[in-house]
């Protein structure tokens, strides 16, 4: 990992982006307990005393079905992580036995007491027409965890369905006002 460090005898600034659109999420790690379990890739930079690991999970269906949660980052320490999300992001707090369940790559991060599993989602309709996959991350409290609206899979994917499939085509992408409907109207 990349360390920065002022050689100055002044305090100075550093500026960190985050990689596509969204929030940067400051997490005081002394606030919950030292240690912090986020979604890979969610990590963007943290104080001197903060380490980064990988948070191992004990049930099969997290590691075979977990998409996007399948690789859980560990921060741990006693300073200041900085996380990012995309869209909008809900930080919730859950009661003991209280659960959530939610798409696998919209969870972004959790407090170490928060039990994370993954389940199959009941129907068939659900599975065809949820847009959201066929499993959701299953979060039972006490804990709080951190919601994106907008995991980058979804970005990534939105993108390339509104980008035109053939070079100097005159695709009409979703993100125009007939959409869909255009593509019957093109020469």
């Amino acid at each position: 990992m990349t360390a920065f460090t002022n050689m100055g005898v002044e305090r100075e600034k550093v500026a960190f982006a985050s990689p596509y659109p969204g929030k940067i999420i400051p997490v005081d790690l002394r606030n919950y307990g030292g240690k912090l379990i986020c979604q890979k890739d969610a990590f963007i930079c943290a104080a001197k005393g903060v380490s980064i690991g990988i948070d191992f999970r004990r049930k099969l269906g997290t590691g075979f079905f977990g998409g996007e949660g399948f690789i859980l980052q560990k921060l741990e320490g006693d300073g200041m992580a900085f996380i990012h999300a995309g869209g909008t992001i809900v930080r919730k707090r859950l009661l003991p036995g209280q659960k959530l369940k939610v798409d696998t790559g919209c969870l972004v991060a959790m407090t170490k007491d928060v039990n994370y599993d993954i389940e199959y989602v009941k129907g068939i309709k659900n599975a065809v027409f949820g847009g959201e996959g066929i499993f959701f991350a299953s979060l039972v409290g006490p804990g709080e965890v951190w919601i994106q609206s907008l995991p980058f899979s979804r970005l990534a994917s939105k993108v390339v369905s509104s980008a035109p499939q053939v070079p100097g085509s005159r695709d009409v992408g979703e993100g125009s006002v007939l959409g869909e409907f255009g593509r019957l109207f093109q020469d």
